[in-house]
């Protein structure tokens, strides 16, 4: 008996030295490339620091700039806010409005599925150079399909005011991320729920609210977190087709830390508005996990 405990504790034993050999690529590998830049980043944060020349420190007066003396820094914060709750909740209804569409029983399911996400996968630069030409105010297509509807046009990009809601249609294209993980949690619903709800003469959208939307809550849950991360993060479309513009307007938080530590030299001050950005998205996180127990329904809780 005893010697049977010592074997069983001898191979446990190297199967936990297994376990670690095959895991510690990844675990050097989030220390190396994660954890590790984020902890330097930190550190910089509390310094002056142009790249080509040594670091000083200065202690929080990285901070102390970015709340009382930098407008620009509050402008894009703005900017950045007002595209994430207008774009995250469109998304969001848009894309499980097409999941409920795509999970019905049509001809040619599979084409159409492939239309809606095809968007994508499409790299962000071509996406770009097509949405630079639709926004177009003399000949892009958008215009064209105003006039010949007698409807005034728009400056879209162009326009200070019409720039955030003309990107937030922009996200929308490229919804099939969210829409492709709507259509998989929609098929995960068990039909006999439906069958039930029928039977006791609900309606279509009876059952929406009272089957579906609860059914797929933890799926609505996840999308809404991501696409917080998501769009707080959003860089691309200011980059590429705005540069930040016009006056300010799409100056996105992440393309003005790109503007301090690339364009002019302050590391320290864009490893300061990094950190920020990441207490500001943690606080959203954190927000919406503490409202879920009051809308997010598990399937194990109804056992």
């Amino acid at each position: 008996m005893a010697a049977r405990t010592k074997q069983s504790f001898s191979m446990r034993k190297m199967e936990t030295r297994w376990g670690v050999l095959m895991a510690l690529p990844a675990m050097l590998g989030f220390l190396l490339w994660n954890f590790g830049p984020m902890l330097a980043s930190f550190i910089i944060s509390f310094m002056n620091w142009s790249v080509v020349s040594a670091p000083t420190y200065i202690g929080t007066a990285n901070f102390q700039r970015m709340f009382t003396q930098d407008t620009l820094y509050w402008k894009s914060l703005y900017a950045t806010a007002y595209y994430t709750f207008l774009s995250v909740p469109l998304v969001i209804a848009v894309a499980f409005a097409v999941a409920l569409l795509l999970n019905q029983k049509v001809k040619a399911l599979p084409l159409f599925r492939t239309i809606f996400y095809l968007p994508s996968v499409v790299p962000a630069v071509a996406n770009a150079v097509l949405w630079l030409w639709l926004f177009n105010p003399d000949f892009g297509l958008l215009n064209t399909v105003m006039d010949s509807l007698n409807l005034p046009r728009f400056l879209y990009i162009y326009d200070e005011a019409q720039v955030i809601p003309s990107l937030v249609l922009m996200s929308i294209w490229g919804m099939g991320n969210t829409m492709i993980i709507f259509l998989a949690g929609l098929q995960g619903v068990p039909q006999h729920y439906y069958e039930a709800a029928e039977i006791d003469g609900a309606s279509s959208l009876q059952k929406l609210r009272y089957v579906t939307l609860p059914m797929v809550s933890a799926v609505i849950f996840f999308n809404l977190i991501m696409g917080i991360i998501g769009t707080f993060q959003v860089f691309a479309q200011a980059y590429i087709m705005t540069n930040g513009g016009p006056n300010n307007a799409s100056l996105f938080q992440v393309y003005y830390l790109f503007q301090n530590a690339f364009q002019y030299g302050r590391m320290g001050y864009a490893a300061a508005i990094a950190w920020v950005l990441f207490l500001i998205i943690l606080t959203f996180t954190l927000l919406v996990f503490k409202s879920s127990p009051a809308w997010v329904h598990y399937e194990s809780e109804r056992r």
